[in-house]
């Protein structure tokens, strides 16, 4: 329940800058969308633990999966009256600087989305420790679980667009074109926008060094307590 209400609370400041209307429907697809990242990751999860030999079967990686997402639900959930306030600031929908303010609106969501899931995942990491045989081991089935969340949630964010709302379009629960483009093309062209185009080294070096600090920084704590006597 708490991850729901999570997730919902911020989703309805996600698709309030379009209109209230669009809040509530991103308010009821937010959980939506985890329910489905959280169903085909869990199957996924399962699999690759088998493979990795991690320990962990479909219910224990079920159930792990659904701890990160309730770690991910508060932190989304404890920012959700910052961005509203955010929602009710910037340019309006009807504004000209419209196109630019969707741009940065998406940006932003989508990278506190994406750190707020990869903590939740990464906080796994003590029981993959715990119950792999190696940490050689957790530290691979880790880096699968964060690709399959990544993945997964963009792919099924797309499905389910819009979140933010387009100024250029109607408020709408789905798109009647759902399988058209993608979530990356759509990420690019708002950097695109904002910034005059970047190469896409750079936009790979930004995600992956984002990913990569926030590892480093867990396993430094790790080892850090690990010492203590």
């Amino acid at each position: 329940m708490v991850t729901v209400i999570g997730f919902a609370l911020y989703g309805f400041t996600v698709g309030y800058w379009r209109s209230p209307v669009m809040g509530i429907f991103v308010a009821m697809k937010m959980p939506l969308l985890i329910a489905l990242t959280l169903g085909c990751n869990g199957l996924l999860n399962g699999l690759l633990g088998i493979l990795l030999g991690s320990g962990l079967g479909f219910r224990q990686s079920l159930h792990a999966l659904l701890s990160a997402f309730s770690i991910s639900a508060l932190i989304l959930g404890a920012v959700a009256p910052v961005t509203f306030f955010l929602a009710i600031n910037v340019p309006s929908a009807d504004s000209p600087q419209a196109a630019s303010a969707h741009s940065a609106y998406l940006l932003t969501h989508t990278f506190m989305i994406a750190m707020a899931g990869l903590i939740g995942v990464v906080r796994l990491g003590k029981l993959l420790e715990s119950y792999s045989s190696s940490r050689t081991v957790a530290r691979s089935t880790l880096a699968a679980w964060i690709a399959g969340n990544a993945f997964l949630g963009m792919q099924f964010s797309w499905i389910l667009r819009p979140f933010f709302g387009s100024p250029r379009l109607e408020v709408a629960f789905l798109r009647d074109d759902p399988m058209k483009g993608s979530f990356i093309e759509a990420v690019w062209g708002s950097l695109e926008r904002i910034f005059g185009g970047i190469p896409i080294q750079g936009l790979v070096g930004i995600v992956g060094g984002g990913a990569l600090i926030l590892i480093f920084i867990y396993q430094i704590r790790t080892e850090r307590k690990k010492r203590k006597p």
